[in-house]
């Protein structure tokens, strides 16, 4: 056939090359690439510029870059904002060797939990209601050794994970007064020489050298982060701040949230007076503790999630006793028959009533609250607004409180709370220009406000003992 022969011959001559047809193939002859002309920008000259300046899409153009918004310069943060602080008071209790090997081995899943640091101990040696016998250079035997700590600590730092030591005079004494004056000057030279070992550059021996060895590098002189965290029984917002003013500490724990106080409309004028008052990095919230006990009994199992949900999106540094996240409970003994579970994760549970939760259900409960912090504590340690955003109170009541977090053009972040029995309303400020709906992100009871789904921010409800973390982008 010949038609399409004729059609290519048209086509190609159009173009001004050369065809030989083979079999119905067609062969072009291309220019050299030497033959190509390269085309370069150089821009609009004068005249150019002149003929589009002043036109609507010139002055649309450069307004658009005129008031395009500057980004925010980040804050100076400490790596003790960076995510939660893991308090491990009683080591024996939270593994199974009952000492420095064994939370090594956890070491894995403090990590997975995005756990920033690490509060140990204490673990020197303190004789009961022995002031003069006191040694914080060395370990306790019960406890582990040197070699130990020093391989807890380097496992630790590979995990990005910073360790501080609880350095407690008479942990194991008595609750009543023990120092004398002599006792007390004896103590305070003591704990001063190791403090000073620690912050001079200089070399140092014994549990201090095991802390900071890990932490040199060749050809440089010191590359340790080194924090002083003060820890205080008041809860007054005022005391505490005072505190933080003139005790010169890096982080200061108090007993500004109680557990037993539910009063959100004193909570959030507390959180409101230290935020104003004092850079985010020395502001820490714990709830419980070594000697409090574990959040589940002070509040209650069903309170856990709330309280923890508060912890990690305040601003400044969430302190959260070990075992906090699965909803471990102290001791508990009954009169009926109890189920020792020994292990379950990283946590050894102690007694637990087999009347009220089952083996299997409580396998369940304790993986959903693992799994509840630790996308808390992933969100709190990469979202811009709650890592060190602005604190705006929204809404508090006797019982409910909300507020948000924001921080430049990154996505908004409401934490909404409500500790009322019963179904309670947020009325949200509309001073901080809200958009209506906002996106779940995470709750209490998913099975209420399921992730990703959409809640309307002017008719805000929340159910009994429920808590709800809500984001929505910047619109400019």
């Amino acid at each position: 056939m010949t038609g399409g022969g004729d059609g290519a011959e048209d086509a190609v001559s159009a173009g001004g090359g050369e065809t030989v047809e083979e079999n119905g193939s067609v062969k072009l002859k291309m220019p050299e690439e030497a033959e190509v002309e390269e085309v370069k920008f150089t821009g609009l000259n004068k005249e150019e510029l002149l003929r589009v300046a002043g036109t609507p899409g010139w002055v649309r153009t450069r307004w658009a870059l005129l008031v395009a918004p500057r980004c925010r310069d980040l804050p100076d943060t400490a790596w003790w904002n960076g995510g939660p602080l893991y308090q491990i008071g009683n080591i024996q209790a939270f593994t199974d060797a009952g000492d420095l090997k064994g939370v090594e081995q956890k070491m894995g899943s403090l990590s997975q939990l995005k756990v920033r640091g690490l509060l140990l101990g204490p673990i020197h040696v303190a004789p009961p209601d022995e002031a003069m016998s006191l040694r914080f250079e060395e370990i306790s035997s019960e406890l582990g050794n040197l070699e130990q700590f020093r391989s807890l600590v380097q496992a630790a730092h590979k995990k990005g994970i910073s360790v501080v030591l609880d350095l407690t005079p008479n942990y194991r004494g008595s609750s009543g007064p023990w120092f004398s004056n002599i006792s007390v000057t004896n103590v305070a030279e003591r704990l001063k020489v190791k403090t000073q070992l620690v912050f001079n550059k200089k070399s140092v021996g014994g549990l201090w050298g095991a802390m900071l060895k890990p932490n040199l590098r060749k050809n440089k002189v010191w590359c340790v982060s080194r924090v002083l965290i003060g820890v205080t029984e008041r809860s007054a917002a005022e005391e505490v701040s005072a505190l933080l003013s003139s005790s010169g500490v890096d982080l200061l724990v108090s007993r500004v949230l109680r557990p037993g106080n539910t009063d959100a409309g004193e909570l959030a004028q507390s959180v409101q007076l230290l935020y104003s008052s004092h850079s985010q990095t020395q502001l820490a919230w714990n709830l419980g503790g070594r000697a409090e006990g574990h959040l589940a009994s002070l509040v209650g199992p069903a309170l856990v999630r709330l309280h923890t949900l508060l912890l990690l999106t305040l601003p400044g540094a969430p302190v959260v006793n070990y075992g906090d996240e699965i909803g471990l409970m102290d001791q508990v003994r009954t009169r009926t028959h109890s189920y020792l579970i020994h292990s379950f994760t990283h946590i050894q549970i102690l007694w637990i009533n087999i009347h009220i939760i089952s083996k299997r259900c409580d396998g369940e409960m304790l993986r959903l609250g693992q799994r509840f912090f630790r996308v808390l504590s992933e969100l709190r340690g990469k979202e811009r607004s709650l890592l060190y955003g602005d604190f705006l109170l929204l809404s508090n009541s006797s019982s409910s409180l909300a507020f948000q977090r924001v921080w430049d053009q990154s996505e908004r972040y409401i934490a909404a709370f409500n500790w009322a029995p019963e179904e309670a309303a947020l009325p949200l400020s509309r001073a901080a220009a809200l958009p209506q709906r906002a996106s779940v992100v995470l709750s209490t009871n998913a099975s209420a406000l399921p992730a990703d789904s959409s809640v309307d921010l002017t008719e805000l409800r929340l159910g009994p003992g429920q808590a709800a973390l809500l984001r929505f982008p910047y619109t400019g």
